[in-house]
């Protein structure tokens, strides 16, 4: 790049970065301040919070169930924990080096995640989803000693005990007041109040857990992409400094915690709950007049299945975007959105170990609802062949990414595969001729039934179309004569009645109904063999469907 290119991007991210009020004028004291905190602190995934503090000490900064913080207080409440962590579970040398945190969304959260800047340790984020031994394979291989979790997973943690000596464990939300002597957040924050920890020899990490839908997930290392990066999503999405947004995605998800920490990096007010409600949501967003609302895509159709008696009370008049990323979005609950609420729906592509890839703004989603949307600026996006050379428009190939946000290597020292000098993303898709990028699987998703390539979310979305059919997903399973065949696993609308055990009397289909409505629109051996009706597909936190947790055939 030119030194008279590199001069235009600067000038174009001061541009973003000015006019969506991330950078503001501050007072001369608070230059001051913020340099002292800086050079106390460093930076790091969390740096946003303690320049919120010093851009805004008393405005409000997290609302939760139990009340609401300002920017200072949640500074004084890191200070508070990382003190007394320290003091209860400091390693032979002095520090912590990883710290567990298995929490909902809520203060204790971000408590947790501040206080480990304060440490210079590593902040292990915990999928609240994960078994016992789960979780304990995943601290294990992480060395976590110290573990901060709600109540609520003391039997999850069990493993994690039995297998790991010394475990210094942290209660973290809790419906009742702490027993006298079991170490809690509030306890230590109430204990070491007006404690300041000593400065680390490091900065402080966080340590992002892969989805692991088919085994036990990766630890991801990112730097972040810096000022560029947040101007590209900024140009996409249009966050605005010092404003409302509510969070609920799961914030130890790395989408989740991504639009946390845009969300402190804009100095916006966060609302968050524990656990996600539909109705709830809309409430939170028109109770706080919030301008933003981060969900995952599940989370936005269980919105649209709420009846119209119950969306008819909730206007979203404050909303200027609704961002949205994690797992496939059902076009159906996408624009059924956008025609209530109106066009604010920003799907993102993204990855653990890439950041933000692409968005799809309302007007992509409104030519294709399926579509990731246009690479961000400063992304660079290929399509290509097994060979590594490039596709043209309209053809499914590798997903190739390299953009602003480096991947620092995964912490058990596993590797990812680049092509001259492009991440290799895992997905396959394909770019259409305006650029627009389509997410047709994962690699490891196609099956090959009787000879013939099948992506099983081309199946996905004719049967999601079919009115009846409210979720479905659609996985390879071991077959003696074809090496692989399609399994259906379909969960009906509730409209339809019960599960297509009763056939197609009274307007509910069956198995043979399905396969029909398949075979009317693909080719004969994309129709799946075995349709599996079921209340509910298993779903992690982030709102992906978890194959292994399908019953009958694709156990077996």
């Amino acid at each position: 790049m030119s030194l008279l290119q590199k001069l235009r991007t600067q000038l174009w991210v001061l541009r973003m970065l000015v006019s969506s009020r991330m950078l503001v004028l501050m007072s001369p004291a608070k230059y001051v301040r913020l340099v002292q905190v800086l050079r106390r602190q460093g930076t790091n995934a969390t740096t946003a919070f303690s320049i919120a503090a010093v851009r805004r000490p008393r405005g409000t900064a997290l609302v939760d169930e139990r009340g609401s913080l300002t920017w200072q207080e949640l500074q004084d409440r890191a200070d508070a924990l990382a003190a007394g962590l320290l003091a209860v579970a400091a390693g032979p040398e002095g520090g912590i080096d990883t710290l567990a945190v298995l929490c909902r969304n809520h203060r204790g959260f971000v408590d947790s995640l501040l206080a480990n800047s304060r440490l210079g340790g590593s902040a292990l984020l915990l999928n609240t989803g994960f078994s016992g031994p789960q979780l304990a394979d995943v601290m294990e291989r992480e060395g976590a000693r110290v573990i901060v979790y709600d109540e609520e997973f003391a039997g999850v943690v069990a493993d994690a005990r039995a297998r790991i000596g010394g475990l210094v464990e942290v209660l973290s939300w809790t419906d009742e007041p702490v027993a006298e002597g079991v170490l809690s957040t509030e306890g230590l924050i109430a204990a070491h109040a007006g404690q300041v920890p000593p400065r680390p020899a490091g900065s402080g990490r966080v340590v992002l857990l892969t989805s692991g839908t088919t085994g036990t997930p990766k630890g991801a290392r990112r730097s972040g992409g810096g000022a560029d990066e947040l101007a590209g999503m900024l140009e996409k999405i249009p966050w605005r400094g010092e404003e409302t947004a509510v969070v609920v995605a799961p914030m130890f998800h790395a989408w989740g915690f991504g639009q946390l920490v845009v969300a402190a990096t804009m100095t916006n007010t966060v609302v968050t709950r524990r656990k996600f409600d539909p109705e709830a949501t809309l409430q939170l967003v028109d109770e706080h007049r919030a301008t933003g609302l981060s969900v995952v895509p599940v989370m936005l159709e269980r919105i649209m299945d709420l009846p119209a008696e119950v969306l008819d009370r909730y206007s979203l008049r404050s909303l200027r975007f609704v961002s949205a990323s994690g797992s496939r979005m059902r076009p159906q609950s996408v624009l059924a959105f956008m025609d209530r609420f109106g066009d604010l729906v920003h799907n993102s592509y993204n990855a653990t170990e890439a950041g933000q890839i692409s968005v799809a703004r309302p007007t992509d989603l409104r030519h294709a609802a399926d579509t990731a949307g246009r690479p961000v600026r400063g992304t660079l996006v290929r399509v290509v062949d097994d060979a590594g050379r490039d596709v043209g428009p309209d053809v499914v190939g590798r997903i190739l990414v390299r953009g602003a946000s480096p991947f620092d290597g995964y912490t058990a020292g596993a590797e990812k595969e680049f092509i001259d000098g492009y991440m290799v993303s895992g997905d396959v898709g394909r770019l259409d001729a305006e650029g627009r990028l389509y997410v047709v699987g994962r690699d490891d998703d196609m099956i090959v039934s009787g000879g013939e390539n099948v992506y099983p979310i081309e199946v996905e979305k004719v049967l999601g179309a079919h009115p009846a059919v409210r979720e479905v997903v659609v996985v390879g399973v071991d077959d003696e004569a074809f090496g692989q065949r399609l399994a259906a696993y379909v969960v009906l609308d509730s409209a339809a009645g019960a599960a297509g055990a009763a056939g197609a009397a009274g307007g509910q289909p069956d198995a043979d109904d399905l396969k029909a409505h398949v075979r009317s629109q693909l080719a004969g051996y994309k129709v799946p063999r075995d349709v599996v009706f079921l209340d509910e597909l298993p779903r992690n936190a982030s709102g992906k469907v978890v194959a292994r947790d399908l019953p009958g055939v694709a156990a077996s």
